[in-house]
C-alpha cells in the first residue's frame, strides 16, 4: 500500500456512477502524456470536466511503443473526443511534443517555448492560455503535481460530501497505481509504484483543473 493517496479517497472516486464509453463532446477535455520509452511505457490519460466532476475516460499504457504509432494514437484521440482544451506533455521528451506541435501548427522552438513559460510565471498567467501543447518539467513541477493530484482525489463537494474525481472500475491500472503509489516529500518513488507511468500521464492530465479561489 503507498503512503500518497488515502484509500478511501480512491474508493470514493470508483463510486460516481458515469460510462467512460459515453464521452460529452462539448465538455472540456484534457490529456496529459507520459511519452516514455525504452524500458518504460508510453502512459496516457484522458479526462473531462461533466456537472463539477473530473472523469477518467481513457487510461492505458503501451509497452514498447512505435514512436509513430503513439503520435498518431494521440490525434485520433483528440478528433474521437472533442473539445480537448490541452495536452499535457512530459517536459523531457521533446521529441514528443514538439511532433505534436507541428502536427497542431504550434510554435515547437525550444527557446520560444521556455520564454512563454516565462512570460505566464512573471504575470501570474495560466500556461494552458498560450499554448495547446503544454510541455510540463517533472523535475520542477512534479511534486506540485502529485499534491494536485492528492488534494483534488480528497477534497470532498461540500454539497454531497462526493468526490471531484470520478474513476471507473474498468481503469483498473490507474486505481493500482493511486493504491500503490508511494512518496518521499511528493517525489514519487517509482521503483515502489506500480503502474507509474499511467500515474504520472494522470497527474498531468490533472493539470487543468485549476482550484477556485473561492
Amino acid at each position: 500500500m503507498g503512503n500518497v493517496f488515502s484509500q478511501q479517497s480512491i474508493e470514493s472516486c470508483q463510486k460516481i456512477e458515469y460510462d467512460p464509453d459515453n464521452v460529452n463532446k462539448n465538455a472540456k477535455k484534457s490529456i496529459g502524456l507520459d511519452p516514455s520509452f525504452g524500458s518504460s511505457k508510453f502512459g496516457i490519460v484522458a479526462t473531462q470536466l461533466v456537472d463539477g466532476k473530473i472523469q477518467v475516460i481513457h487510461a492505458e499504457e503501451h509497452d514498447r511503443p512505435n514512436f509513430t504509432d503513439m503520435i498518431d494514437k494521440v490525434w485520433k484521440l483528440k478528433q474521437q473526443y472533442g473539445h480537448v482544451i490541452n495536452i499535457y506533455v512530459d517536459a523531457a521528451n521533446p521529441e514528443v511534443w514538439q511532433v505534436l506541435k507541428k502536427e497542431f501548427n504550434e510554435s515547437y522552438n525550444e527557446q520560444y517555448i521556455r520564454d512563454k513559460i516565462t512570460y505566464a510565471k512573471k504575470y501570474n498567467l495560466h500556461i494552458e492560455d498560450q499554448m495547446f501543447i503544454v510541455p510540463v518539467p517533472f523535475s520542477i513541477e512534479g511534486a506540485k503535481m502529485l499534491q494536485h493530484a492528492k488534494w483534488l482525489l480528497e477534497e470532498r463537494d461540500q454539497e454531497d460530501g462526493s468526490s471531484f474525481v470520478a474513476i471507473d472500475k474498468r481503469f483498473d491500472k490507474l486505481l493500482t497505481s493511486l493504491r500503490t503509489a508511494v512518496a518521499n516529500e511528493y517525489g514519487l518513488d517509482k521503483e515502489q509504484t506500480s503502474y507509474n507511468d499511467i500515474l504520472d500521464a494522470f497527474r498531468l492530465s490533472l493539470q487543468f483543473y485549476k482550484r477556485s479561489k473561492k
